[in-house]
């Protein structure tokens, strides 16, 4: 497994602590919501990211727009 990356999206008031674990060739995402930890798999940091935020359904392309510069690009998190 590979190191894990921590950063903090948000929306207006709205904060979410988001995690990215690379296991195996494939991508964990865990988001914090008001129900819990939302955790989902996927290919890309994206995808899995994506899946993860889909309680957020509605704003979760405002949220990812609050990701770090670079850190949901194609390979910029392969080591």
């Amino acid at each position: 497994m590979s190191g894990v990356r921590q950063f903090r999206l948000h929306y207006r008031q709205l904060l979410v602590d988001v995690r990215l674990y690379q296991v195996d060739g494939r991508w964990l995402a865990s988001a914090d919501t008001p129900d819990g930890p939302s955790l989902r798999t996927g290919w890309t940091p994206l995808s899995a990211l994506v899946e993860a935020l889909e309680p957020f359904d509605g704003i979760i392309e405002q949220l990812l727009q609050t990701a770090p510069p670079g850190l949901l690009d194609r390979g910029a998190l392969d080591h």
